[in-house]
C-alpha cells in the first residue's frame, strides 16, 4: 500500500521506468554494441525536448486551455535570425544569443497581448501569432542555410566528460525552473492559478502579471532552444522546430503534469523526453515503417500515460 501511495505521489517515476526498459531492449538487440552511442543520441536529443517542454509546462500549469502552439514558429524564427546577426563570427555569440532572448520575449508578449486584449483563447491566439513568426521566418530565411560560428558550433556537437553540453545545458535550466517552482512565490502563483484563477484573484495574486511572465518565459524557452538546434544542426532550416509542437506538449503530460493544471513536474519531463527518442531509436533498429511507428509510439505512449494515473490528471 505504501508503495503504490508513493508511486502515485511520483508519477514521473513511470517516464523513467518506461526509458529503462526501451533502452535495455535496444541495447540487447544490437548485442550492447550501441549502448554508449545510444546513451549519447539520447541525452543531446532529449535535451532539446526537455528545454521546451520546460517553458510548455510552466503554460500548462496555468491551467485548462493555456498552451503555446507557436513554440515550433518561435524556435526557427530564433535559429535563423541569430545565426544571420552573428555571421558565422565568434566574437557575436553572446549577441546572438541576447538577440535570441529578445526574440522570445516579444513573442511571448505579443501571445499574451492576444490572449488578454483580444480576449481569444489561448490555443487560437498562439496558433495565430505561430503563422505570423513563421512568415517573418520564411521572409528572413529566403532559402540560405547560414552556418554558426565555429565556436558556437563545437560547444554545441561537444561534451564533458562523457555528456553532450547541450543535456548540461538543459540540466542547468532544469534547476533554474525547478527553483522557480519550488522555491519562489512565483511558483506557488502559477500553481494557485492553475488550481483555480477566480481564487487566486481573491487571495490577491497578480494573475494578469503572472500569465503574461509564463508566456514570455515559455517563448524565451523555445528560442533559447532554436538558437542551440540551429548552432548544433550547422545551420537553420525552416522546418527545424515543426516536430517539437507535440513533443513539447507529449514529454510534458508524459512527464506527469496534471493537464488540468496547479501541478507540474520537471523530473517528468526528463523521463519522457529520453522515453520518446528511444522508443523511436528501438522501432527503427527493428526495422518498423514509419506508418507503423507512428501507430506503435502512440499506443506505447497512452500505455505510460494510464500507468502514471493520466486519467486522474486530466478529469
Amino acid at each position: 500500500m505504501n508503495l503504490q501511495k508513493f508511486l502515485s505521489e511520483k508519477p514521473w517515476i513511470w517516464s523513467f521506468a518506461a526509458t529503462m526498459i526501451v533502452w535495455i531492449t535496444t541495447v540487447l538487440f544490437t548485442g550492447g554494441a550501441s549502448s554508449f552511442g545510444l546513451s549519447q543520441a539520447a541525452l543531446t536529443f532529449a535535451a532539446f525536448s526537455v528545454i521546451v517542454g520546460i517553458g510548455q509546462m510552466f503554460v500548462i500549469t496555468l491551467g485548462p486551455g493555456n498552451i503555446d502552439l507557436s513554440v515550433p514558429a518561435t524556435m526557427t524564427l530564433s535559429g535563423t535570425l541569430a545565426l544571420k546577426l552573428m555571421d558565422v563570427q565568434d566574437g557575436m555569440i553572446l549577441f546572438g544569443l541576447m538577440a535570441s532572448i529578445g526574440i522570445g520575449l516579444i513573442i511571448g508578449l505579443g501571445n499574451y497581448i492576444l490572449i488578454k486584449a483580444l480576449r481569444i483563447p489561448p490555443i487560437i491566439a498562439t496558433l495565430s501569432m505561430s503563422f505570423i513568426v513563421q512568415s517573418v521566418a520564411i521572409w528572413s530565411n529566403r532559402g540560405l542555410r547560414i552556418k554558426p560560428p565555429e565556436t558556437l558550433a563545437g560547444f554545441a556537437t561537444s561534451g564533458l566528460l562523457g555528456i553532450p553540453n547541450i543535456a548540461l545545458v538543459a540540466l542547468v535550466l532544469s534547476v533554474i525552473a525547478w527553483v522557480l517552482l519550488e522555491k519562489s512565490i512565483y511558483g506557488r502563483w502559477i500553481s494557485a492559478i492553475g488550481q483555480s484563477r477566480f481564487a487566486a484573484r481573491m487571495a490577491g495574486i497578480p494573475v494578469d502579471g503572472t500569465r503574461l511572465v509564463t508566456y514570455m518565459l515559455c517563448a524565451v524557452l523555445a528560442s533559447v532552444c532554436g538558437y542551440l538546434l540551429a548552432s548544433f544542426s550547422g545551420g537553420a532550416a525552416l522546418n527545424m522546430g515543426s516536430e517539437y509542437l507535440l513533443m513539447s506538449i507529449a514529454v510534458v503530460v508524459i512527464g506527469g503534469t496534471a493537464v488540468a493544471g496547479g501541478n507540474s513536474n520537471i523530473p517528468g519531463i526528463w523521463g519522457a523526453s529520453l522515453f520518446m527518442f528511444l522508443v523511436v531509436s528501438m522501432l527503427n533498429t527493428y526495422g518498423f515503417g514509419a506508418g507503423f511507428r507512428l501507430i506503435l509510439t502512440g499506443f506505447i505512449i497512452i500505455a505510460v500515460i494510464l500507468l502514471a494515473g493520466g486519467k486522474k490528471s486530466i478529469r
